[in-house]
């Protein structure tokens, strides 16, 4: 497949993107997010100029960017003014919004918007088999490289990022200052690897490195100490074990003593390389969230909050100021996260958010679902990875407010794209099936049916 030298470098400014954000700290800080944000125009900038070369305007007609946009507009119309607040203390004049807090309301849908316009972006480059392979081959060597950094790191630094960089108080693993989004991005990343050895599309003089850099990247989620984390993990290689049920040559038990085995050695390398600290800090259920409170009590104020604000939610990103009015720790502490993706969603956006949240779940499961009626085992091995990797967030999600984090949503929409790509009718550039337990290498150009 031709391709312009603008498709090639959009492509790799996208995955050079994530690498950026997450050795940044994760892209939280205002001057990594003002990179990110030019990074992403310049993906617009390199994307016009591939449009202009090919004489053709590229656009995904995807529904999954969809409830991205979505919350994007919907923050917008969280601002706009609808009369005027009463005057107090001698002000007047005062807009009235939907949004509590107007000014990050709309620092959030800035965000969605940049988010949004990188998903589509990756919808249109993501379009072959090739690019697929470039991606799992991107993912398991710098996942692996960063699984085996964060673990050297945890030994020889475990206070400070990079021996340089720390906050009081805070988990920080690898390069983030909360061990959980570590753990987020991680089983994320090891989610495509899995997908090809669990569904036997890995060829045998493969199968050593897959299942290496897979071993390392697991254990890296266990010694972070992150239970949600951990949870996620577990549930991301049940999935694998019942999705790829009857795939390759492989049955349901060979999946299970596959996932059996790949638990013992990810636990058997965290007890290694952390010693017991890692898995007393999973099982030590008093273990701060962040902001050294309770999970409960933040949950039972968000409840609160959910009340408070409907139908319309307080505002996205608003809620550490609503918050602050149903404290019960009488403001000692300042929450900024509900530490549930789900109850936030409802506390930020009300109805509009819950109904664009379940458009977005409806969105993955019929991509899904069209993963798995897939006839091709390369397209549909990579298709369960990568709905095993979302399927692994959406759990931690429960938990944790893992999504917030730049980083992390970045590889979220790669693993959605990816995920996007493989529930097609096929790759121009997909080859068949192949019987044979060698499995023959073939050309990638060569034009073939399912």
């Amino acid at each position: 497949m031709k391709r312009t030298i603008y498709n090639k470098l959009a492509f790799g400014t996208c995955l050079g993107l994530i690498v950026l954000a997450t050795l940044a700290y994760g892209a939280v800080h205002q001057a990594v997010l003002a990179i990110t944000y030019f990074l992403v125009a310049v993906i617009v900038l390199l994307w016009a100029l591939d449009c202009r070369r090919e004489g053709a305007i590229k656009l995904s007609a995807s529904l999954i960017q969809a409830p991205i946009l979505a919350a994007a507009v919907y923050g917008l119309l969280q601002i706009l003014p609808l009369g005027e607040l009463p005057a107090e203390a001698g002000v007047a004049g005062i807009p009235r919004t939907i949004s509590i807090e107007p000014f990050v309301t709309i620092i959030s849908a800035v965000h969605f918007l940049a988010i949004s316009v990188f998903l589509a972006a990756l919808l249109i480059y993501v379009d072959s088999a090739e690019r697929i392979r470039k991606i799992i081959v991107f993912v398991s060597v710098f996942g692996f490289a960063y699984a085996f950094f964060a673990v050297l790191q945890s030994v020889l630094s475990p206070d400070k990022i990079y021996g340089i960089y720390g906050r009081p108080g805070a988990n920080v693993f690898g390069s983030f200052v909360n061990r959980n989004h570590f753990a987020a991005w991680m089983e994320m990343a090891i989610a495509l690897p899995l997908g090809l050895l669990f569904s036997g599309v890995v060829p045998k003089d493969k199968r050593l490195l897959f299942g290496t850099a897979g071993a390392l990247m697991g254990a890296s989620i266990v010694a972070s100490g992150s239970r949600g984390g951990s949870v996620a993990f577990v549930v991301e290689v049940l999935v694998l074990s019942l999705l790829t049920y009857g795939s390759g040559r492989g049955r349901l038990g060979v999946r299970i003593a596959l996932a059996a085995g790949l638990l013992a050695v990810v636990i058997g390398g965290a007890l290694f390389v952390g010693g017991e600290t890692s898995l007393s800090r999973i099982a030590d259920s008093q273990t701060a969230v962040g902001t050294d409170q309770d999970r409960s009590r933040i949950w039972s104020a968000s409840v609160k909050i959910i009340e408070y604000g409907m139908p319309l939610g307080v505002g996205l990103g608003a809620f550490g100021t609503a918050y602050s009015q149903f404290d019960a720790s009488s403001g000692l502490e300042r929450v900024e996260q509900a530490h549930n993706d789900y109850l936030q969603v409802l506390t930020d956006a009300g109805l509009p958010g819950a109904v664009i949240g379940l458009g977005f779940l409806m969105i993955v499961g019929f991509h899904g679902r069209a993963v798995l009626s897939s006839k091709n085992d390369f397209r549909r091995a990579v298709g369960v990875g990568a709905l095993a990797g979302v399927v692994g967030v959406l759990v931690h999600s429960i938990f944790d407010f893992v999504l917030h984090t730049t980083a992390v949503s970045l590889m979220f929409l790669l693993l959605l794209s990816v995920l996007t790509a493989t529930a097609a009718d096929r790759f121009p550039d997909e080859v068949p099936n192949e019987s044979s337990s060698h499995k023959k290498r073939r050309r990638r150009t060569e034009p073939v049916e399912d």
